[in-house]
């Protein structure tokens, strides 16, 4: 997940052209926070995992790395 995680999460939101604001406020979660997931400097929770994958409408199995396709 140390890798896979940042990379999508980032790329998920640009293909939505969001801001992490954006994104943030959608999922309950800061910009900063967000912001330091897509960097890798911080491992996200059960429940942003959660949040974040149901907001994109994605497996969390893909978020985390674990699943490669959508």
């Amino acid at each position: 997940m140390k890798q896979e995680f940042p990379q999508r999460l980032q790329k998920l939101r640009e293909r939505r052209r969001m801001s992490r604001k954006a994104l943030g406020e959608l999922c309950g979660l800061s910009k900063n926070i967000i912001g330091q997931y897509e960097r890798g400097e911080k491992e996200p929770t059960l429940a942003s995992i959660v949040a974040l994958a149901d907001y994109f409408e994605v497996p969390a199995d893909y978020l985390i790395g674990r699943q490669n396709y959508l």
